[in-house]
């Protein structure tokens, strides 16, 4: 399959920063587009020099400057040029404040443009052959900690007489989830993460168990696992491994099962994406 985009992933705890050019179609050729998809993770998506539709199943769209789609909110995707997708884990504190942005049922919700500071940095840390990939991880972070300081004025201020009050940030997960989180991730590459494993480390039967994380994070433990294999899996990916080797250090079966993974939570095959 063609390559659609080329470009940088970098991942550290609780996010990722993804960096990539999409070559204009050619004429009278459609713009490429995702199919309808949702994962985990807050995406935030910024025009840097280039432009980008976030397409939602009800029919409305957000473009540039910057946007932000809800965690697991269905959506599609269409970019030309150099953007770039801020993700950001909700359980996390920054995940919490820019969740509280989007409101309640909204699935995306528009954001202030990245920094132009940030974002010729960036350019400068892709400039690179290959990529300044430790840059762009401080780039990440961040800019990351610049949009909850945009944010949360926002999230706190006395709003106007005719509107609703502001949403406040969600409450930071039960501690035990958290702990569950903590060790699913320190035993995902030992192959037997499960759910009666995560609950046994908080003192819970794995009914309880499920109940809690279920409540706190929306998503069943299973789904949610899904989610944390296809983020190391890319996380070895974009280090140089083959997909199948990716898929093996993420423990899935093969790389088919990779494959069908990362299309349900990105929209698209990775195979289309060429990293550097």
């Amino acid at each position: 399959m063609a390559t659609l985009a080329s470009g940088c992933i970098v991942l550290w705890e609780g996010g990722s920063l993804w960096v990539f050019d999409v070559p204009a179609p050619p004429p009278d050729a459609p713009v490429p587009r995702t199919g309808t998809h949702g994962h985990h993770a807050l995406q935030l998506t910024y025009a840097l020099e280039g432009r980008f539709g976030i397409h939602l199943p009800d029919g409305r769209r957000f473009n540039e400057p910057a946007s932000v789609v809800a965690p697991d909110a269905e959506h599609a995707f269409t970019a030309q040029g150099r953007i770039a997708l801020l993700f950001v884990e909700p359980e996390s504190p920054a995940g919490r404040v820019v969740q509280a942005h989007v409101p309640p049922g909204a699935g995306a919700a528009a954001l202030p443009p990245m920094p132009s500071s940030q974002a010729g940095r960036i350019a400068h840390a892709m400039a690179g052959k290959p990529p300044d990939r430790a840059a762009l991880v401080e780039i990440g972070r961040e800019l990351t900690v610049e949009v909850v300081r945009q944010l949360e004025p926002a999230v706190g201020a006395a709003p106007p007489p005719t509107s609703p009050d502001p949403p406040d940030p969600p409450d930071p997960p039960d501690p035990r989830v958290l702990r569950m989180i903590a060790w699913a991730d320190e035993h995902l590459l030992d192959g037997d993460v499960d759910l009666p494993g995560a609950a046994a480390a908080v003192a819970l039967s794995p009914s309880r168990a499920s109940h809690l994380f279920v409540e706190h994070t929306g998503l069943a433990f299973r789904t949610w696992l899904l989610w944390r294999r296809a983020v190391r899996a890319v996380e070895r990916y974009a280090a140089g491994d083959s997909l199948t080797d990716a898929a093996h250090a993420a423990g899935f079966a093969d790389s088919a099962h990779l494959s069908r993974t990362f299309r349900r939570l990105f929209g698209l095959p990775a195979t289309v994406l060429e990293l550097r």
